[in-house]
């Protein structure tokens, strides 16, 4: 089973984006200094279309007064992420699964090792460095920004996450646009 594995961050700030108004008038998005993030972390089963997702809010206070810096927090992320993986692909059903991964500092360390150990059915193809474009689920995050995020202001960061939860919901019924994000764009038959 091969499986593309990815992180993405979503701000609380609106992402701005090209959007139809009434002539005339020009559409606005409110902002305010919001720092908090959100973090999902996702799998894309590049067969089926499924994607699997799991979130870690990071409000700018925690991350402020936490002792824990950032990566050791994303990696008890990531961890927890792998076992969940590890129970939506069994190993009893899947023998050997395949994640993609990038070189963030999160997808190495003592948490992955020990939540790799647990599922010794996953593993790991490392991408070469500064290759986004070679990760599939990075189309699936463009999609997903502009369903969720863009021209949005969120007043919290569960609104955030509401969206973004509501958005992978939406996905999940049409598997069908996920795999042509996969694949491409469909062909057309021949007459």
């Amino acid at each position: 089973m091969l499986l593309s594995q990815d992180e993405a961050r979503f701000p609380m700030v609106p992402t701005l984006a090209a959007t139809l108004g009434v002539k005339g008038h020009r559409p606005l998005v409110g902002t305010r200094d919001g720092k908090d993030l959100l973090y999902v972390f996702a799998v894309m089963n590049l067969l089926s279309g499924a994607v699997h997702a799991n979130t870690l809010g990071s409000p700018r206070a925690q991350r402020r007064k936490g002792r824990e810096g950032k990566t050791r927090r994303m990696q008890r992320a990531f961890a927890r992420h792998l076992r969940h993986v590890g129970r939506m692909y069994p190993r009893e059903r899947f023998k050997r699964v395949v994640l993609t991964v990038d070189n963030a500092p999160w997808h190495r360390g003592q948490p992955i090792d020990e939540a790799l150990a647990e599922n010794p059915h996953l593993e790991f193809y490392r991408l070469p460095s500064y290759s986004p474009s070679l990760n599939v689920i990075e189309r699936f995050w463009k999609r997903l920004r502009r369903r969720a995020t863009h021209n949005r202001l969120f007043d919290t960061l569960a609104d955030l996450k509401a969206s973004v939860r509501a958005s992978l919901s939406y996905f999940q019924t049409l598997r069908g646009k996920i795999l042509t994000l996969i694949n491409g764009r469909p062909r057309k038959s021949p007459k």
